[in-house]
């Protein structure tokens, strides 16, 4: 079901960039365009438009009312990736193996880009959606995505994440900005593809946070994981340069707990997950398989 999901995203996506570059009346804005299809369409997982689709399918038994959405939330995630890759951010030359965006189109380009992609999202999401799932999910769906590209989401945490970098030891070994870090940075992008997904399958508001409340889980075990591999993998594994963690001082997981102590708190955070989606009856066999993918490298 995953390499389904993702084959179908990666069409699509592809599509929607084509459609952008096909226009010749927008000639003059083809290096901006360019430059937002070269990263999100450079590869990746996919995971949280998987988890989109997944979520429409159980409450509806189809994915596609969700398929725009899901490719809006894979849009924004490869916004994140550009703006922290610049040099004023976290300054990376390597993305998925490949040079970053701002090194291939330079950085106005880059910036560009990634605003350009956090509104094509949304516009995505009000255009592409079938009429049929009804303007109130629709909207619904729109607002999620907006609080996850904002203040109260990603720009948030990578905020937090910065001053982290930047603060002193004590501010460091707040075990409130750590969580507050990863909720927002990681999680929130997580929650926002869950619930979309689950508003667009016609879930009810309880089914929809129990998701959400998964999601934020989730995306805290995805960040242990990230940490550790960054000690643990190489440049080559992941894709991307490893060990700037610890050397842009970083507050991290391993940097607060120890590589054996984050490596014993991802398996407790594991078991949280699982025991979200046992205890409330969600089934999905792509739920389990995402979570046991995080830590196939690691274990």
């Amino acid at each position: 079901m995953i390499k389904g999901y993702k084959k179908i995203v990666d069409e699509t996506l592809v599509n929607y960039f084509d459609e952008i570059l096909n226009n010749k009346e927008h000639f003059f804005a083809k290096k901006t365009a360019e430059a937002m299809k070269y990263t999100t369409c450079l590869g990746g997982k996919r995971l949280r438009a998987i988890l989109c689709l997944e979520a429409c399918r159980i409450f509806s038994n189809d994915y596609f009312n969700a398929l725009p959405s899901a490719c809006a939330l894979e849009m924004l995630h490869s916004q994140s990736l550009i703006h922290d890759d610049l040099p004023s951010m976290d300054n990376d030359d390597l993305r998925r193996g490949k040079p970053t965006n701002h090194k291939v189109f330079g950085e106005a380009a880059a910036i560009l880009a990634g605003d350009a992609l956090i509104s094509l999202g949304v516009q995505i999401i009000a255009e592409k959606t079938s009429k049929a799932v009804g303007a109130e999910r629709i909207l619904k769906a729109i607002k999620e995505y907006s609080i996850a590209a904002g203040i109260f989401g990603i720009v948030g945490g990578q905020t937090a994440d910065i001053e982290a970098s930047n603060s002193t030891f004590n501010l460091k070994n707040n075990e409130n900005m750590l969580q507050y870090i990863q909720k927002y940075k990681t999680g929130a992008l997580f929650a926002a593809s869950l619930s979309i997904g689950a508003i667009l399958g016609g879930a009810d508001s309880k089914k929809t946070e129990i998701l959400r409340k998964f999601a934020y889980e989730f995306g805290i075990a995805f960040q242990m994981a990230d940490d550790i591999l960054d000690v643990i993998s190489t440049t080559d594994e992941m894709g991307k340069k490893t060990g700037k963690d610890k050397d842009e001082n970083k507050l991290t997981y391993v940097e607060k707990y120890g590589l054996i102590g984050a490596k014993e708190k991802l398996i407790s955070q594991k078991k949280i997950c699982y025991d979200i989606l046992n205890s409330n009856g969600i089934e999905s066999e792509t739920f389990y398989e995402i979570l046991d993918s995080i830590t196939n490298k690691i274990f």
